[in-house]
């Protein structure tokens, strides 16, 4: 039987008018037509729309180079979306269409994009939409027009945080590998980051076709690495057995898809397991061998396909597509998942990607389907349909009592009130349109024109446009729904991660404890580099540092600081490559005239001994702070990272930041503020100790941000302040602002007490690298580490090997006992697992580097190794320089030569 993949929609004349190079703009996300999604978490999923169920958000993450771009464009062309295949290397592709990324044939923002899956017109749609049953399990989903939104993340290690942005978002996700690296380091990366915010994943092993492809070794690295039981939904089929890539195997429906050579992928021929055992009975025998495995590998975790099981006559190939599928499908909506769904394909020659399509309708889940908004309301924890039905537990502390005024409102207030709730997760600025928030609707709905509150910045601006995105099209929209995902057009406020919540009346402000209500928010990682960055000229001056905020706010991962001394502006990032790409958008893109100088290193300073103890009182107007207030601080140094819980008691507050530890002792209150004898001051009324630890906590923290001696950040330093209200509170004369200056004042004076005999002592970031090579090339880049960058080899071994000494994840895969079909080089069983010789063995090297060295590593290891070298680092830790090269830092800082 031969099928014809791709016929294009009916509905999309528009798309069909569109050219392919302008397709998609950036996070086009929102459904095409007939967007009348009610997902909301205020009702049961029964009362949800088809369009809901039927609605995929789904992410591509992988590693660098795995093949995300080149399988989103196949995805686009098959659904109709395009007429031509965009090519990474010829920089035409849809999703990729910045300059910067098209020069580097790298994704550098998260692009996204819509379509329909699968490709049929409205009066099919229609006949076969009356038959759609959701729990339905006589006919797979894929059956039906599903409406698929598409994230393609980018994989390089400085751009986490665009991966991090997308993820939170996302109902599910597809992790493409490449076939002939593996696993590779990033793959973990991103893997776990999905598994942060427990988003369903299925893994799609890419390019197949090239040499050296092991499927069965990358199924194996998938439960060894990822700590998972790879269900084998798919294996590869190669030109008698060891030839040329030329289509898969089918393990679920038990036949064989066989591509046209050189052909666009649309003409896939499909041959039945009966047909295959009579032309391909090598192929036929490892499918029977595949579906025995799957499900087994199924029943041991899921008691309803061992009851379909024992239906079948206890014949693994009699248990029916269908129930293989709802069977996965189960084990990947559940909380605990260990199971990862594995198919094959090679995109760039058009092979497999129809039915990865298929398995995302399949197996993902819709965004009714997803568990409970995490937010938090105040110091109360739960989920977001919790607060809706009143069930969360709302607990006050004082200050919520000190400031209210009557009774605190009831669940069933807080549910009348609250009419809408929605995440922003990415800010762009466009040309055209200016500045858009693309905000996910997680309950109830956004009206044009409502007053939105951001409860991040407390403060309210009007949704006066909203848009719908579709391809190159904006579409003005009155309300955006649960579960649907727009714009709003020209927000002045709105940032990466902020809450919007839209509520009854015309008041400013939501009534308590509303305006307390928070989405569990999106972490950015601390910055590493750093670049100076400077004005053409003073006229310039204002003009960049205003560039320099729209830049920030749409990418909070890089930092902008101010050297109080002399006055240069700082850019910190995550990388290279995100500071060059940061200066690139700067200066062509928003035309700023500005220079970036040389990346530095971002140092930290550690106290050589501890403080007396000083008191500061700030009285009158001083920093533009009004009013009086006083702080006793004594600052002292951390020996280690065990020190930084130790001393603390039970009933005194602190607070640990960036290896730092602040603590606060109140010798004459309790923890609530009150005084321990009756001969004690107490606190005047407009005060509470929650709030006053907090203003203490401040001005610690800004004093810490710059060191006393080199003006670089504190590090392992232990900050402790004391209140005592008779000495450091003047009454009415007090504020929260003069106590977070007194603090600071403080907190300054004690490092310059500690510093008199000695300056403080430099600490350098010292990296976690893994580095990925081939076995050729491992010599030379251990020498390297070890001798010329001063790093310390922590392991080196293949991926396998390193998993048998340590487990990684919640559970350690016995990988003698996953199924993996025979690679074409392989000898023996295909199911024992057993050892075998590999093809281009890749092995990794684990070290710990200082960051100083690995400035440009990244073309130096590619020239060692051909260009197939690649690695991942992250912060290990900070650690003190000593020796020769501390005294050449030193000279090196006082002859202003960074």
């Amino acid at each position: 039987m031969v099928v014809i993949y791709g016929r294009v929609p009916a509905h999309s004349a528009l798309i069909r008018s569109i050219r392919p190079h302008i397709i998609s703009p950036r996070l086009s996300l929102v459904r095409p037509r007939n967007i009348s999604s009610s997902c909301r978490h205020l009702a049961p999923a029964s009362a949800s729309s088809q369009d809901a169920l039927r609605t995929r958000n789904i992410g591509i993450i992988a590693h660098i180079d795995a093949g995300k771009t080149t399988t989103t464009e196949r995805m686009l062309y098959y659904s109709g979306h395009t007429r031509r295949i965009g090519d990474v290397d010829e920089g035409s592709t849809v999703t990729d269409f910045l300059p910067a990324e098209r020069a580097r044939g790298i994704t550098i923002q998260s692009a996204a994009i819509t379509f329909e899956w699968p490709p049929v017109g409205d009066k099919q749609a229609a006949e076969i939409s009356q038959d759609f049953d959701i729990g339905s399990d006589t006919q797979p989903r894929c059956q039906f027009p599903h409406n698929i939104n598409l994230i393609d993340t980018p994989g390089h290690a400085d751009f986490t945080f665009e991966v991090r942005r997308s993820l939170r978002i996302l109902d599910g996700a597809v992790c493409i590998l490449d076939g002939v690296a593996g696993v590779e380091a990033q793959t973990e990366q991103v893997w776990a980051q999905a598994g942060e915010w427990k988003i369903p994943r299925i893994a799609y092993v890419n390019k197949l076709d090239r040499d050296g492809a092991a499927f069965g070794r990358t199924v194996r690295e998938i439960g060894s690495r990822l700590s998972g039981w790879p269900a084998v939904c798919q294996i590869p089929w190669f030109e008698g057995g060891k030839g040329r890539f030329t289509g898969v195997g089918d393990v679920i429906n038990l036949e064989g898809h066989l591509y046209e050579p050189g052909g666009d992928g649309k003409v896939v021929r499909r041959l039945p397991l009966s047909e295959l055992e009579r032309e391909y009975p090598d192929l036929a025998t490892e499918l029977h061998r595949a579906r025995v495995a799957l499900v087994e590998l199924l029943s041991e975790h899921d008691d309803q396909l061992v009851e379909a099981f024992f239906e079948a006559e206890e014949d693994h190939l009699n248990v029916t597509p269908a129930q293989i599928l709802q069977s996965l499908r189960r084990r990947l909506l559940a909380e605990n998942c260990s199971i990862i769904p594995v198919f094959a394909g090679a995109s760039f020659r058009n092979i497999g990607v129809q039915p990865l399509l298929d398995a995302i309708s399949n197996l993902l889940p819709s965004p009714v389907e997803r568990p409970d908004p995490e937010i938090s309301l105040g110091s109360s924890y739960g989920g977001l349909s919790q607060l809706i039905k009143g069930d969360l537990s709302l607990q006050n502390d004082n200050s919520t009592k000190a400031k209210r005024k009557g009774p605190p409102s009831p669940p069933s207030a807080i549910a009348n009130t609250l009419q809408g709730c929605a995440l922003a997760f990415k800010v762009v600025n466009d040309p055209r349109k200016g500045v858009l928030v693309y905000i996910r609707v997680y309950s109830g709905s956004i009206d044009r024109n409502a007053l939105l509150y951001n409860t991040n910045l407390q403060n309210s601006e009007r949704a006066t446009t909203l848009l719908r995105m579709y391809a190159s099209e904006s579409v003005p929209v009155q309300t955006l729904r649960a579960g649907e995902i727009g714009v709003i057009a020209g927000s002045k406020y709105a940032r990466t991660g902020d809450t919007l919540i839209s509520y009854t009346g015309n008041k400013a402000t939501p009534p308590e404890p509303l305006n307390k209500l928070q989405l569990r928010p999106i972490k950015v990682p601390p910055p590493v580099f750093f670049a100076a960055i400077e004005p053409n000229s003073l006229r310039e001056e204002k003009d960049m540092h205003e560039k320099l905020a729209l830049l920030l706010r749409e990418d909070p991962s890089l930092q902008v600081t101010q050297d109080e001394d002399t006055g240069q502006t700082q850019i910190s990032g995550m990388g290279e490559l995100h500071l060059e790409i940061a200066q690139d958008r700067l200066v062509n893109e928003l035309k700023a005239k500005a220079n970036m100088g040389k990346i530095a290193i971002g140092y930290r300073e550690t106290l050589p001994q501890a403080s007396k103890s000083i008191t500061k009182t700030l009285e009158g107007d001083r920093a533009a702070t009004k009013g009086k207030g006083g702080c006793t601080a004594v600052v002292q140094p951390l020996q280690d990272t065990d020190d930084i819980s130790s001393g603390v008691g039970d009933d005194v507050f602190s607070y640990e930041q960036d290896g730092n530890l602040i603590v606060i002792e109140t010798p004459t209150l309790d923890r609530k503020g009150r005084p321990i004898n009756s001969d004690n001051v107490s606190l005047p009324p407009h005060l509470n100790l929650r709030e006053m630890q907090s203003a203490y906590v401040n001005g610690a923290l800004a004093a810490l941000s710059r060191g006393p001696s080199y003006s670089y950040p504190m590090r392992d330093t232990r900050v402790t302040l004391t209140l005592v209200p008779e000495e450091h509170i003047f009454g009415s004369e007090t504020t929260y602002s003069s106590l977070t200056s007194a603090a600071r004042l403080a907190t300054i004076a004690a490092f310059r007490d500690a510093t008199k005999s000695s300056p403080c002592f430099l600490m350098e970031p010292v990296m976690n690298v893994d580095i990925s090579v081939d076995e050729a090339s491992l010599g030379s880049v251990i020498q390297d580490i070890s001798s010329s960058r001063g790093g310390q080899i922590v392991s080196l071994g293949d991926h396998e090997e390193e998993n048998s000494r340590e487990g990684h994840g919640p559970q350690k895969i016995d990988v003698s006992k996953i199924y993996a079909p025979k690679d074409p080089f392989e000898s023996g069983s295909s199911i024992s697992g057993e050892q075998h010789d590999q093809v281009n063995i890749q092995r990794s090297v684990k070290a710990k580097v200082p960051l100083k060295e690995m400035v440009g590593y990244l073309k130096h290891l590619r020239s060692m190794t051909g260009g197939r070298g690649t690695f991942v680092m992250s912060v290990d830790r900070f650690e003190r320089i000593t020796g020769p090269r501390e005294k050449a830092l030193i000279a090196e800082l006082r002859g202003g030569a960074i």
